[in-house]
């Protein structure tokens, strides 16, 4: 017992360590990536319920989507990250840093529906997945709305 609980405060420290030595440029290409990796899934989605519907496609497509949703990608909103480039120039608002009842809310939000969203996946319904689909991409509206910049 006692070596488990050692093992998992050294992964613990391990990897807190690794997240404080991610330079800004990194954190915002790797949140960059993980919400553009996101969207395509996100696509996918949509294609199959606007087309020919493939369960197992979608399934990958929300199960993807569901594990970066719980991934802790708010490691990736260091301080002073509303400024700078990853792929692109950043557009994280400032008030995304001041407000963290605002970013909790949406974040659990998207969280939620994401997980729903690999549930619904599961079944195979189409229309239900079409309907989490639209719950799912309006909790992404709703942080944008917030704390994205427009181009």
């Amino acid at each position: 017992m006692k070596s488990k609980l050692l093992l998992a405060l050294l992964t613990v420290t391990l990897a807190g360590t690794a997240i404080a030595q991610v330079k800004t440029e990194d954190a915002i290409k790797y949140r960059q990536s993980g919400y553009g990796f996101m969207a395509w899934n996100m696509a996918r989605i949509k294609a199959n319920v606007e087309g020919q519907y493939n369960k197992e496609e979608v399934i990958k497509a929300a199960n993807a989507i569901q594990a970066i949703a719980n991934s802790g990608m708010g490691a990736l909103y260091p301080q002073g990250s509303d400024k700078g480039t990853g792929w692109e120039a950043t557009r994280v608002k400032p008030e995304f840093f001041t407000n963290k009842e605002g970013v909790t809310k949406v974040a659990m939000a998207f969280n939620k529906e994401a997980n729903e969203m690999a549930k619904v996946a599961a079944t195979g319904d189409a229309a239900a997945v079409g309907a989490q689909l639209g719950k799912l991409g309006g909790t992404c509206k709703g942080c944008h709305d917030d704390f994205k910049a427009k181009k």
